[in-house]
């Protein structure tokens, strides 16, 4: 089984499931059947919290993964962590363009009008974590987690957290309503967010890590001809998997292998590891659409690395050559 640890002080499996390429993003949605089989299968292994958001939905059904997590999951609520996210809707007029540029809308309305469609859909009484998915530059972080204070007397949350936010908002938006988990785009080609490790640290705040593969780049899965539909597929416009971009990340895939190789593991499983042996609050919450690959993912959780391998890899990480990665959609100012 999973083994568990903390972020913040909400216990959750050390390898997590992202739900959102299951409806969104990666190609035309998975079939509930797969779903079911999916799902299913990560309790068995151990996974307990699953990541979902209210606008991870398809060209048809906004909020599709919302309520087929809610329809799906509900027989295993009390043995999981449902953690969800309000606060950014899609620019519909790029609907089959490829990644779709986000508005924000962190104002207390539009917070509480996505808790109430969010419970429904999931079908329960209370999301265990919240997030504010993008924060929105016209409303001050103290506005945010007043808001989600409330929600938290109500009970119809019991932690909070943020994404992709700053220093500055992190530590504003904490004084008001303690912040159990900050999720972040974090991977061995995403680093820039390491600089908030002290803060986190200094909080007890938990690393949520999305894309911890690098939108499954590092699972050397792909090959320079690798082709997406461009209207339902965003790795058809994310840079790491432009052709030329695999001679520039050889040095990247040779030092995954070659741990992979020494380890006894796959590559997925030495970039998690890498993660899950940097700071004991990481918890990466990787998506996948494969029973093979949830059961790949959680097996990363047995990895050690020692703090000088971990500190080696860091050190090789700084001096390589790599590609671009991509680092979000777009957000409408």
């Amino acid at each position: 089984m999973l083994a568990k640890r903390n972020i913040g002080n909400l216990e959750v499996s050390a390898v997590s499931l992202g739900c959102m390429g299951i409806s969104h993003a990666y190609g035309e949605a998975s079939s509930k059947q797969d779903v079911a089989e999916l799902l299913a299968k990560a309790i068995e292994v151990g996974y307990t919290m699953f990541d979902t958001a209210e606008v991870y939905g398809t060209a048809d059904n906004p909020h599709h993964n919302e309520e087929l997590l809610g329809e799906l999951l509900k027989p295993y609520r009390n043995q999981i962590v449902i953690a969800t996210k309000c606060g950014i809707t899609f620019d519909k007029s790029f609907i089959g363009k490829g990644t779709m540029p986000l508005i924000t809308d962190g104002s207390p309305n539009a917070i509480r009008e996505s808790i109430e469609g969010s419970l429904q859909r999931l079908q329960t009484d209370h999301i265990d974590l919240y997030y504010q998915h993008r924060v929105d530059p016209k409303v001050k972080p103290e506005t945010v987690a007043e808001t989600m204070a409330e929600l938290i007397k109500e009970g119809k949350i019991l932690h909070w957290g943020v994404s992709e936010a700053s220093e500055e908002y992190i530590r504003r938006a904490h004084k008001v309503c303690p912040i159990t988990a900050v999720q972040m785009r974090y991977s061995m080609m995403a680093r820039w967010h390491e600089a908030l490790f002290p803060i986190l640290e200094e909080l007890n705040i938990g690393l949520v890590a999305f894309s911890p593969l690098a939108n499954g780049l590092l699972s050397n899965s792909y090959k320079p001809d690798s082709q997406f539909d461009a209207k339902t597929d965003y790795r058809a416009s994310m840079p790491q998997f432009k052709k030329e971009s695999f001679e520039k990340n050889k040095a990247l895939f040779d030092l995954i292998n070659q741990l992979a190789t020494e380890k006894e593991a796959t590559p997925s499983q030495i970039s998690l590891a890498w993660m899950l042996c940097k700071k004991p609050w990481i918890v990466p919450i990787p998506g996948t659409r494969k029973v093979t690959r949830l059961i790949e993912n959680a097996g990363a959780a047995a990895i050690q690395l020692s703090a000088d391998e971990v500190k080696n890899i860091d050190k090789a990480l700084d001096e390589m050559e790599m590609s671009d990665v991509f680092g979000g959609s777009k957000i409408v100012k």
